[in-house]
């Protein structure tokens, strides 16, 4: 019967966001291990949910699932929950006794005193396990990948869809390479090419442009000897020395994969300058959108993205709905302020309060906007994803509130608080809390591209502004420590 062993720590890294992610901010999202992770996650379209669906089709197989860890993106991970989650995970695994080991990393995590947790990861398993034990890996698209990992790894995949709705399907790829390796399968051959530049985002997606004209070339280098070939994005706001794209793949030949990464990598240089993006400010921005066809509108401040590590505080775009409402139905998702909900708790439902929103975590990106309004909605925050992107996982946002307000010029203005940070990316988010969508003009969401996993059909136009916040648009403008000296960075 073969054993093998999980384990999850899967954070990406923001390293300008001034608020530390410590482990609370893990535990109020994901904290489990044994049989409550695969319980948790049953039926998502998760790392672990895959784990569970590989299980179920394979009775002779025994998991011990050790310590599985995620927070939403935000800033430096504490070293404590690094050394924390070491210490839970390595000792099990220097027992001896597993004939393998699947680790659902992220890629792009950042540490207070580590810029590449992923890369220590992955080295202190192959430590504690040896060189016998077979060690596959998943990765999310994002991820600042080192050359190294291909050495330290007998085989991983990544996201190969942006918005990641395929979280399940690359674990089950790893999982898949594992199964060969245990079963007495050759060796894979693992190779990760980078490219000397820190890209934006914005024009990653799989549905068109740049970056899915790549990911369609590395589809059709997956045959023969190939079977895994992708490339990764990057994350531009973790300083990181493995900062930047690459290109990664996996064949039973180690030239094939060599050979496959190196044309994945170079494809992408090649597109480097339709990466690039500029971006209205958020008035205009909001001008565009109002102008926009007939339907839901979305107004996206991706600066204060949570999916970046954006600290969904700052207050710029609330401020433009403010100081100019819009004379249509506007809800605008969200703020992060448990104090804010706390007063609305304590004025109850109906009552009129008078708050300064945004800017309560930092006044880095503006001072907050004066606002009064009624407690329209309370709730208990708590949902479960609809999907497409985490389909099926729980969430808990703690006490929530809708806050309205009427200008005299007509329109509505919903502002949505929340007293922990999840991205406002899923329909049933916007359901928990009364807003009907059919009846909204204008969502001004701190979102990007995953917002389009959910809203691209139900919106008729999308448009994103450019805001202060901890992702913002100039990144030759923040002060990287860890990034290459020579890289290309957007900006500069």
């Amino acid at each position: 019967m073969p054993k093998i062993a999980v384990a999850r720590l899967w954070f990406e890294g923001n390293s300008f966001t001034p608020s530390p992610t410590g482990r609370a901010k893990f535990e109020s999202r994901e904290w489990a291990t044994g049989k409550q992770a695969l319980s948790l996650y049953a039926g998502t379209a998760t790392e672990i949910g895959a784990v569970g669906a590989f299980l179920a089709t394979r009775p002779g197989w025994d998991a011990t699932v050790l310590r599985c860890a995620s927070a939403q993106p935000g800033g430096p991970m504490a070293d404590e929950v690094l050394a924390g989650w070491l210490a839970e995970v390595l000792p099990p695994l220097r027992t001896g006794g597993f004939d393998g080991v699947y680790l659902s990393l992220h890629g792009a995590c950042v540490a207070a005193s580590d810029p590449a947790p992923d890369l220590t990861i992955a080295r202190a398993v192959r430590e504690a396990v040896g060189r016998k034990v077979p060690v596959v890996a998943s990765f999310d698209f994002h991820g600042n990948m080192a050359p190294e990992m291909a050495e330290l790894l007998d085989g991983a995949s990544v996201y190969r869809t942006y918005p990641h709705v395929d979280m399940d399907r690359a674990a089950s790829r790893a999982l898949d390479m594992l199964e060969r390796r245990v079963g007495g399968g050759a060796p894979l051959h693992g190779a990760i090419r980078k490219q000397p530049m820190v890209l934006h985002s914005f024009h990653m997606r799989s549905a068109g442009g740049p970056m899915a004209e790549v990911w369609a070339m590395a589809a059709e280098l997956e045959e023969g000897a190939v079977c895994e070939a992708a490339p990764f994005g990057g994350f531009a706001w973790s300083d990181s020395p493995y900062a930047g794209p690459s290109g990664m793949a996996w064949a039973s030949d180690a030239g094939a994969a060599k050979a496959a990464a190196d044309r994945i990598a170079e494809a992408i240089a090649a597109r480097r300058s339709r990466f690039d993006v500029t971006l209205p400010g958020p008035e205009e921005a909001l001008r565009q959108a109002l102008a926009g066809p007939a339907g839901l509108v979305a107004l996206l401040d991706p600066a204060d993205n949570p999916f970046s590590g954006g600290i969904a505080d700052t207050p710029d775009m609330l401020r433009v709905l403010v100081e100019q409402p819009p004379p249509v139905p506007v809800v605008f998702a969200f703020l992060h302020d448990p104090d804010g909900v706390q007063a609305a708790l304590a004025a109850g439902e109906g009552a009129v309060v008078e708050r300064a929103l945004g800017a309560q975590v930092t006044g880095l990106f503006g001072p907050p906007v004066p606002f009064r309004g009624v407690v329209e909605r309370l709730t208990g925050g708590r949902y479960v994803n609809e999907g497409p992107m985490e389909r099926g996982s729980p969430v808990d946002l703690g006490p929530t509130c809708v806050l309205r307000w009427e200008p005299a010029g007509g329109g509505v203005l919903r502002v949505i608080v929340t007293s922990r940070k999840e991205a406002a990316v899923d329909p049933a988010f916007f359901a928990l809390h009364g807003i009907d969508l059919g009846a909204t003009r204008l969502l001004a969401d701190k979102g990007k591209n995953h917002f389009r996993a959910a809203f691209a059909e139900r919106c008729s136009m999308i448009v994103e502004c450019d805001c202060p916040g901890p992702a913002s648009l100039d990144l030759a403008a923040l002060p990287f420590r860890h990034v290459p000296e020579g890289w290309r960075i957007p900006g500069g």
